[in-house]
């Protein structure tokens, strides 16, 4: 196209991207749009185009809705802001701003303590905590925000203030005077030299801001001051004018780092809480993003250095602090990866996530799947013990036919939660997107979450072999089943191409592999023999190869039994095993005069280990059962309501009646959680079913999964209803045949 008609057309073009050649920029406040329409009028007088026009929203959420809807264009928003903007309205950030050259688009937030005292970031509960101020970046929002996505602080029903105020041992938060916790979060906070507006967010409260809440660390008030990287250098050896500050040397003063160490305060890009990101100016996806930034290139190329005439990095003119802009600025720069998720980082984000809470968006009740009618009764008394303790969301019990059921419930958005174990999990968050919210801790020394599968062997130099060497031995599993000593073994041996199945035929794979087994099951009539060929029943030799205690080689310590008395060369079993068995713990016969050190660890690699180095030797990390939701759902305020019910009722000599982790009341076992469960967790960082699952244990599974099911097999040797499942639903069946 040539001509008039092709200069139209691009005029048109141009138009459209931005609803017209001209950009309507969002504000918030008289003083913000007084200011704009003075920008709009330099930037007109020197010439800059497109036109800048400016429309008044109510808030920035306001704004955020007009750009949406396409009656605004473009606004500047912090980092929370950007979060809710680019994730509920698909905004993208086009510029940013600079404040410091050292640390370009972004500061960092950190915590500071006293050199000398004891705190760490994983002992800040009780401690008394300095804050610059309610909701702002770096003095609240990102320490809540990582105290809560951590899964240090639990947050029940949304409710922020209280889950501080309850962590900390007294704060200053300035500006939580008006709050229902003023008397907590306002509890280290002076106000002025009279005594005068104390906890108020502004400098009347001597321990507001940044240097002010380190002045509260400074004197002794709070044990912890949250700020930013730059305030400790910013007022010691000498830098400050305050009397209070002319003494202090930043050597004196320590940063908290996320992994539990201490640095020094010039440390903090490698020693802090979060990366906080500069504030961005955001629009829409489809508006072009270059066209602002040459917009404002050209505006603060003229008025973006001090001089006369308007000042676009200024706002004293109008009596307010950071309008259109922070006043901190020294300039704008393009961002070149336009996605909120990009310039937040991950740090942030994460931190962004553990603190937005809407308590309007939370539903009244948390729909619990249950499976029994055991599980029914004792779903009923916690719903009904919760509900005494006005502990919300309110539990309502759901009965569904099976764990894959309640999966496609709560996938359908018909029920919201269900405790699984880990092929489970796997089929949860595989076929069905679920999520974990929170886990179970079932030892006080395991922060895990999880045990390890191991392979046990005697300590015998004369008779040494390696994992690879495994075939025609004689193995000893505790059960049909078992994660550590069927499911885990099974599936490695199949991923590293020793047991072959065929047409899915695990068992009798297995059963070819080693030489003789024990494998106790239910109903070993259909079994390949000689998985059951070392087993040896009760002591009259009945039972033999039961899935009981009938049989003395069933479960774990009668796996390593049947090593022990020479029947197995080598014994699947979880890592607590061996010590459970040797070293006086065990006051059976068979087991009083036995010694830990006689036993060994096979590893993948080929090596051999001591029994006491089962974090670096194992099979796999069994995952401890989750808590599986949707992905939706906010898994902070599952685990904030859990955390709280377990104060009240997670002791089995609580004095409330209800107890979560004990099933003996109802005639069943493992009963919602597992009995054996001390503590719910917070998943942390394994947000996802891979995550909490675990690299080798997933690869278990999908060692069984990629054996090519040709249904050919034996009835009573395939794997049950292979058939029948969908491809991604299968690993909740692999490791269990149909016998």
């Amino acid at each position: 196209m040539r001509g008039p008609g092709a200069a139209l057309w691009l005029l048109l073009a141009l138009r459209s991207a931005l609803g017209g050649m001209e950009v309507r920029w969002c504000t918030t406040s008289d003083p913000e749009q007084q200011k704009c329409s003075d920008m709009s009028t330099a930037f007109q007088q020197a010439g800059i185009q497109p036109s800048l026009l400016c429309v008044q929203g109510a808030s920035a959420d306001h704004c955020v809705q007009l750009i949406t809807a396409r009656e605004a264009d473009a606004i500047t928003l912090d980092g929370g802001a950007i979060y809710e903007a680019g994730k509920e309205h698909g905004l993208k950030p086009v510029v940013g701003e600079v404040y410091d050259q050292e640390v370009g688009t972004s500061y960092y937030a950190v915590a500071v303590v006293k050199r000398g005292s004891h705190v760490t970031i994983n002992t800040l509960k009780g401690v008394k905590s300095c804050h610059t101020g309610i909701n702002r970046t770096v003095g609240w929002n990102v320490p809540v925000g990582y105290l809560v996505e951590s899964g240090r602080l639990s947050v029940m029903g949304c409710n922020v203030l209280k889950a501080v105020s309850d962590y900390f041992g007294g704060s200053c938060v300035p500006g939580a005077g008006e709050t229902s916790y003023s008397e907590s979060l306002c509890r280290l906070c002076r106000g002025n030299a009279a005594g005068e507006g104390v906890c108020d967010k502004s400098p009347v409260e001597r321990y507001y801001d940044y240097s002010g809440a380190f002045r509260c660390l400074a004197e002794g008030a709070g044990d912890v001051a949250f700020v930013k990287h730059s305030t400790v250098l910013e007022n010691t050896d000498g830098r400050t004018l305050p009397s209070w500050g002319q003494a202090l040397l930043s050597q004196d003063f320590e940063l908290l780092c996320r992994d539990g160490s201490r640095a020094d305060v010039t440390e903090w890009r490698q020693c802090h809480l979060a990366r906080v990101p500069a504030h961005a100016v955001m629009t829409r996806a489809d508006a072009d993003g270059g066209l602002i930034f040459r917009l404002l290139d050209e505006g603060q190329r003229l008025f973006g250095r001090e001089g006369g005439g308007f000042q676009m990095f200024g706002s004293e003119a109008y009596g307010q602090k950071d309008l259109l802009f922070k006043d901190a600025t020294s300039e704008l720069v393009p961002v070149a990866t336009q996605t909120y998720e990009a310039w937040l980082g991950r740090e942030y984000l994460r931190a962004v996530q553990g603190l937005l809470c809407d308590p309007s968006r939370l539903p009244h009740y948390l729909r619990w799947c249950v499976l029994s009618t055991p599980e029914i009764q004792k779903c009923g008394d916690m719903a009904v013990a919760f509900s005494r303790q006005r502990l919300k969301p309110e539990i309502q019990c759901v009965s569904a036919e099976s764990p894959e059921h309640c999966m496609r419930q709560i996938q359908a958005g018909q029920i919201d939660a269900v405790t699984l174990k880990g092929e489970d999990i796997y089929t949860a968050g595989k076929a069905y997107g679920l999520i974990p919210a929170a886990g179970e801790l079932y030892a006080p020394e395991d922060r895990s979450s999880s045990s390890f599968a191991v392979a046990v062997v005697k300590r015998n130099s004369s008779y040494a072999f390696t994992l690879d060497e495994l075939r025609g031995k004689r193995s000893c599993h505790p059960g049909l089943g078992s994660p550590a000593g069927w499911g885990v073994p099974v599936g490695a041996l199949v991923r590293r191409g020793f047991v072959r199945p065929r047409g899915c035929d695990v068992l009798t794979a297995v059963s070819e592999f080693f030489s003789a087994s024990c494998v106790p099951v239910n109903n070993p009539g259909t079994y390949p023999s000689s998985l059951c060929a070392l087993c040896v029943g009760d002591e009259q030799g009945r039972h033999r190869c039961v899935g009981s205690s009938q049989e003395r080689y069933y479960g774990h310590s009668g796996a390593f039994r049947c090593l022990v008395e020479n029947a197995g060369d080598v014994a699947f079993v979880k890592h607590t095993t061996v010590f459970d068995n040797t070293d006086g713990h065990n006051s059976e016969p068979w087991a009083a005069e036995l010694m830990s050190e006689d036993y060994e660890l096979l590893c993948p690699n080929g090596a051999r280990a001591e029994v006491t180095q089962f974090a670096a030797c194992n099979l796999a990390q069994i995952p401890s059962h989750a808590v599986m939701v949707r992905p939706d759902t906010n898994i902070f305020t599952v685990y904030g309501l859990l955390d709280k019910a377990q104060d009240l009722f997670g002791d089995d000599h609580n004095k409330n009646g209800f107890k979560m982790f004990d099933s003996s009341n109802y005639h069943g076992q493992d009963l919602l959680f597992k009995d054996a469960t001390i503590r719910a967790v917070p998943v942390g960082e394994k947000t996802t079913y891979r995550d909490w699952l675990g690299p080798d244990y997933v690869a278990a599974l999908e060692g069984m999964l990629s054996q090519q099911c040709s249904g050919t097999a034996p009835a009573a040797r395939r794997l049950s209803a292979l058939p029948l499942l969908p491809p991604l639903a299968l690993a909740a069946r692999l490791l269990q045949p149909c016998l």
